[in-house]
């Protein structure tokens, strides 16, 4: 295509001009001398300023098709129009700015895209300085110009990592080569949604639920450089279009539901999340329905993927923040993280223990009365974990000032379920690092109650010995019936016939002894 362009190159009459345009690059390279010469040549006359803007657009019509140098020249620089033209201008260089290059190939139409980013230079100079309205022309052809460099189709290799779910910290970060070129089109997108020239109600019928809904699409970007500058403008969009707003609320959680209950893997949850943490904290009072069910349906599932641990600050930051407009949430929350408990991973329980804080901490002591049963049943079960890191960040809690609170205030029940844990972890446990912190929060809670204590102290003893006396009965019984497991632990009836018995030979159930 380019060199159909380059054939189409007018003859020079000049011989200054046919030695400046020996060759195609030269041409380009000459034709951007000649724009800064523009610049010192405008106040010595018309004549010389109309012979280099002619030279300047002999030079991008060559370059460029003649679609897209269409009317003013777009190499001209601003400061050489008069302001009724500087529109113009402008839609001529966003014109310039849609033809889109192939950068996988750095010695690929190098001039080409030199002027293009010179081009992309002028724009967001422009936009910086501008006092003037934005027209709708402009405001059409600035998303024209977006939507053909930003929006695209990631490559395959960017959708088949083996990992299952975003990005890991092992993993080495994908740097997308038109990274230099991108930059300047997303620099662009973000002073212009940021301009004050920019009327949010002509800007939001060209920056609408497609656009939005496209932009979101580019998240799942492999680039963190990309994702961080898209996060930014996501923010700028939302605070400048509040018609979209509730659009793009929908949207974001129709992404979390996507990840979580289908692809398990999208690489821009944690810039999504980190957006919604600053929208969250600006939430008036009381909390809409539609707030608290995001939180219920979007933001506490998301604790439900293995790779949970690449978002998980900016899932917990969003989680208080909705504590902290509502503290009636807390049980809500509370509950959410209980069903999701991890059973098998140390790693996320670990993190799960470190939420839990964060979460009991902004915590009142009606909210934990509603769910303080199954909390500290698996508070009990996370102190007996043979995982050291599982155990010593589960006593780490009491460390907290406003946690022993809760507890003392509570005692009565909290102290019942939690002691015989420590008990067993303070006779059995292998970590001595675990014993020397499980014998100081034993001291807290022996200086909390001490009586209290002491009848949990008898009580667990108690259960010690009718456990073992049970285990010695269990024992007792299988030697009598040989190892035969037809007959249950008390005295009942024989299972159901059939059943395939674990010592057939000795089968204290004769017909079962024939089968075999």
């Amino acid at each position: 295509m380019w060199k159909q362009f380059l054939s189409k190159l007018p003859h020079k009459s000049s011989k200054s001009i046919n030695a400046s345009d020996s060759t195609p690059n030269h041409a380009a390279s000459n034709g951007l001398n000649s724009g800064c010469s523009i610049q010192r040549t405008t106040s010595s006359g018309n004549v010389a300023s109309g012979r280099a803007a002619a030279t300047v657009k002999r030079m991008s019509s060559a370059i460029f098709p003649s679609s897209v140098v269409a009317g003013i020249e777009p190499l001209l620089s601003f400061k050489d129009v008069p302001n009724h033209e500087k529109p113009n201008l402008f839609i001529s260089k966003l014109n310039l700015c849609c033809v889109v290059f192939d950068f996988s190939d750095p010695n690929k139409n190098s001039v080409e895209k030199d002027l293009k980013r010179q081009a992309l230079m002028d724009l967001v100079d422009y936009v910086n300085t501008t006092t003037s309205r934005f027209t709708e022309p402009m405001i059409a052809t600035s998303c024209k110009m977006f939507a053909a460099n930003l929006f695209r189709v990631f490559p395959p290799n960017y959708r088949s990592g083996s990992s299952g779910g975003g990005e890991n910290e092992e993993e080495e970060p994908m740097f997308d080569p038109a990274w230099s070129h991108l930059q300047g089109v997303y620099d662009l997108l973000h002073r212009f949604i940021a301009s004050s020239s920019l009327d949010a109600k002509i800007g939001k019928k060209y920056i609408d639920h497609s656009f939005i809904l496209r932009l979101l699409e580019l998240f799942d970007s492999e680039d963190p450089r990309e994702r961080e500058c898209l996060k930014t403008i996501l923010h700028k969009c939302y605070g400048k279009f509040m018609v979209h707003r509730p659009f793009i609320r929908k949207a974001v959680s129709n992404i979390f539901y996507r990840f979580v209950f289908e692809t398990d893997r999208h690489n821009g949850i944690a810039e999504l999340l980190e957006v919604f943490g600053s929208v969250i904290s600006g939430f008036a009072l009381p909390l809409k329905e539609e707030h608290k069910i995001f939180l219920s349906r979007a933001l506490i599932p998301l604790h439900k993927p293995r790779t949970v641990g690449v978002y998980f600050q900016q899932l917990t930051y969003c989680v208080t923040q909705y504590i902290e407009k509502d503290p009636k949430l807390a049980s809500t929350i509370i509950r959410g993280l209980l069903k999701f408990w991890p059973v098998t991973n140390s790693q996320k329980e670990v993190m799960f223990l470190s939420e839990l804080e964060e979460v009991l901490e902004a915590t009142n002591v009606a909210e934990l009365q509603k769910c303080m049963v199954p909390l500290f049943r698996r508070i009990a079960c996370c102190l007996n974990s043979s995982h050291f890191q599982v155990a010593e960040r589960a006593l780490f809690l009491w460390n907290n000032d406003h946690i022993t609170n809760l507890v003392a205030q509570n005692r009565q029940v909290i102290i019942p379920i939690i002691f015989p844990a420590l008990e067993r972890n303070s006779q059995n446990h292998w970590n001595q690092a675990v014993l020397n912190v499980t014998l100081n929060v034993k001291k807290i809670l022996t200086e909390m109650d001490e009586e209290l204590i002491l009848a949990c102290q008898t009580k667990f003893e108690e259960d010690e010995d009718e456990r073992i006396t049970l285990e010695e009965k269990r024992r007792m019984k299988w030697e009598h019936f040989g190892g035969c497991c037809c007959r249950p632990a008390g005295d009942g009836e024989h299972r159901r016939p059939g059943y395939a018995c674990c010592n057939p030979r000795h089968c204290c159930y004769s017909g079962l002894a024939l089968l075999f």
